[in-house]
């Protein structure tokens, strides 16, 4: 994935409630591990992030399932499931690539690995100067180029949770930056500059 720095991946545990409708029991009366943990990788896909640990990447143990208990009204049951996983959290500090996906006049938005939302302001990148057209870009002193598909080095300088709403886009917002050393455009091993 592009982007990731290794001190932003964490290993942490989570104890999450994993919900099962009441028919996934089996003649026994019980709940299949696999079903428990199927909707556990469900849940955690969906809900993509947590503000405490950053985004969900991998579960990498299963540490234990708990008795399922059910719900007020007996359609349901809960299970409380503890289990460690890689997560990616973006810090404050930390230098980062990201892939420009579009540009205005006042800055640029990037993707990096899973986050969706990285903004450059324009007020940002020293040097650089916004040009118009059918395929707006960016141009710096040294004739360096920002403009969509251009791989960035940049610098992570503020960091937002927010939530619109409690079960979806659950996201962290990145405000980047160019100030400092070795920031900008960049040619990655095995990229063809010249597009031979």
């Amino acid at each position: 994935m592009v982007g990731l720095v290794s001190n932003m991946l964490c290993e942490v545990e989570c104890c999450y409630p994993v919900v099962i409708p009441a028919k996934s029991l089996d003649r026994s009366g019980l709940v299949p591990q696999s079903t428990i943990v199927t909707c556990l990788l469900k849940q955690l896909l969906n809900c993509k992030a947590a503000e405490e640990c950053g985004y969900f990447l991998a579960v990498t143990n299963l540490k234990s399932i708990d008795n399922g208990k059910f719900n007020d009204s007996d359609k349901y049951l809960l299970f409380l499931v503890t289990f460690c996983c890689r997560t990616f959290l973006p810090v404050n500090g930390e230098v980062m690539l990201g892939v420009v996906q579009s540009i205005h006049r006042r800055g640029v938005f990037l993707k990096c690995g899973p986050m969706k939302y990285v903004y450059l302001s324009a007020r940002k990148m020293p040097n650089y100067y916004y040009v118009d057209g059918k395929n707006p870009y960016f141009i710096s002193d040294d004739l360096s180029r920002i403009e969509n598909d251009v791989v960035i080095r940049f610098m992570v300088f503020g960091v937002r949770w927010t939530t619109k709403n409690q079960q979806v886009e659950r996201e962290f917002m990145i405000l980047a930056t160019l100030e400092g050393d070795r920031l900008g455009p960049i040619s990655l091993p095995g990229s063809d500059e010249l597009g031979l």
